[in-house]
């Protein structure tokens, strides 16, 4: 009877421990997906403020143009 009680005992922690690791591995696997998701969408956001600061740059620079002939 002593023999049954350790035996489902370690049967339960054998359970928890596959638990515990698919848990981890689950994690792991979210946050390589969040990684590899996130890289390029830094990379995109960072063309596209380039992108942003030259059109502004010409902007400021047309209407300080035109602002200074007409003086």
């Amino acid at each position: 009877m002593a023999e049954e009680i350790k035996s489902s005992g370690q049967e339960k922690q054998n359970q928890g421990d596959v638990g515990g690791g698919d848990f981890s591995t689950i994690l792991i696997g979210v946050g390589t997906l969040l990684d590899s998701t996130m890289a390029p969408l830094s990379k995109i956001v960072s063309q596209a403020l380039d992108s942003l600061t030259v059109v502004a740059k010409q902007i400021l620079e047309g209407v300080n143009s035109t602002l200074g002939n007409k003086n």
